[in-house]
């Protein structure tokens, strides 16, 4: 017998019902985004390799280390598994002119992929939500989104989860503050680790979210870019903070919060916590004006946000936030082969109603005895056992009888009036 096949490493399996807590979670995201007017879009996994290598930056660890790229057998295209979601929405939204009659607004869910060493929170097949304001300039925008997050966590019941902000200013204030940045590194190059003197270069900036201990005093004593900004930057940046603290929502402004993709200016922003270890943060982004212009359309302001499913999940389950898988509402037992027809009209009739009925399965040598079928409809965690037998089918009924209440059996029901207890069942 040959080996059995197994997942490829760090791309996870979802199983029931564990699955459970994922629909519960993506239901709470689809029910926010309609309440904030946000449309759901749909971009494909697969995407030409240089929308990333342009959107996302040369340099930057997504693209250096950790995308899966491949080049087309049929056509000899380079491609890639998409690391991050935004760069394909902003695609989709100039091949389709989607701003043609202003700005949308735009979610998604699914999975993304990087070729990362698996750990806690970290995997190489994850999923996320993420949110696209596209064609909106105004600091509103930024605090819209932001707040969102903010919803969520409450929706979730989330209490322990922190807002960092900063401002990156526009392309012109970053060059400023770039230089000053190698000036200051270059001068203390004896403490830059291999990373961070390859970097130095090439995107000194990255260096300022180094996660070396070694070199957090230095990183520390860096030049801000806060002091580089200009006043329609600042007057930007403090517009988003005017409305959050309106919303009495604290935050703390965080000036090397830089975030990993090269396509962002102005605002950024993670919500943090403590709880999930070194993967602290759990929903990131900002605004990135400049992508749409990088990957080959017209010049568009944008901002979003991207949110680790894994990781809310796993912050959810260890602060007893998980909900609890959903029982069928009755449990069909069926005592012999004869009872089965009439026991799977009544089943479907139910299902129609709204009611959710589990139907027990039998063998090839028949349902199974009685006893063997009320435990499985106990352990089904069904409220109520529908019970087929032969006296109650004589007379064209169904034994309803209660599994989770103090209360006694229900009489039995004509089996042509399933749809009035089916409402009982559904309102008991």
């Amino acid at each position: 017998m040959a080996d059995p096949i197994q997942a490829v490493k760090g791309m996870n399996d979802i199983l029931p019902p564990e699955s459970g807590r994922w629909e519960w979670f993506e239901d709470k995201v689809r029910a926010l985004m309609r309440r904030y007017g946000y449309q759901n879009v749909r971009v494909p996994i697969v995407e030409p390799t240089p929308l990333f290598v342009r959107g996302l930056g040369e340099v930057t660890d997504i693209v250096e280390k950790e995308m899966y790229s491949f080049v087309d057998s049929m056509n000899g295209d380079p491609l890639t598994l998409r690391p991050e979601g935004t760069a394909g929405v902003v695609r989709a939204a100039i091949e389709h002119s989607m701003l043609y009659e202003g700005g949308k607004r735009l979610f998604y869910i699914g999975p993304m992929f990087r070729h990362e060493k698996p750990q806690r929170g970290r995997y190489r097949q994850f999923h996320q939500v993420g949110v696209e304001a596209l064609g909106h300039g105004g600091p509103d925008v930024d605090a819209e989104v932001i707040l969102m997050a903010r919803t969520l966590w409450r929706d979730l019941g989330l209490a322990d989860v922190r807002l960092e902000i900063n401002s990156l200013g526009q392309p012109d204030e970053r060059r400023a503050h770039r230089q000053a940045l190698i000036d200051y590194l270059q001068a203390h190059q004896d403490q830059l680790d291999a990373d961070a003197k390859r970097r130095l270069h090439s995107n000194p900036l990255r260096i300022l979210d180094t996660k070396n201990p070694a070199m957090q005093a230095l990183v520390d004593g860096a030049p801000q870019l806060m002091n580089c900004l200009g006043e329609a930057s600042l007057r930007h940046f403090d517009a988003v903070r005017a409305v959050l603290d309106a919303m009495g929502q604290p935050y703390r402004i965080n000036p090397r919060l830089v975030r990993g993709m090269d396509y962002y200016n102005l605002t950024v922003f993670e919500w943090v916590t403590d709880k999930l270890g070194a993967q602290g943060t759990i929903c990131g982004g900002g605004r990135y004006d400049g992508l749409f212009e990088l990957i080959g359309g017209k010049p568009a302001p944008a901002v979003g946000w991207g949110m680790g499913i894994e990781r809310v999940l796993d912050l959810l389950q260890q602060e007893g936030l998980a909900p609890p898988p959903v029982p069928p509402v009755a449990y069909a037992i069926v005592p012999d082969a004869a009872a089965l027809p009439r026991a799977v009209v009544c089943a479907e009739a139910l299902r129609s109603a709204g009611v959710s009925v589990l139907l027990h399965a039998g063998g090839k040598d028949g349902p199974g005895s009685m006893k063997s079928q009320f435990k499985k409809a106990d352990a089904s965690g069904a409220r109520y056992a529908l019970v087929f037998g032969a006296d109650e089918l004589a007379r064209g009924e169904v034994s309803v009888k209660p599994l989770r209440d103090a209360a006694a059996a229900q009489t039995a029901r004509a089996l042509g009036a399933e749809a009035t207890w089916a409402a009982e069942l559904l309102h008991a």
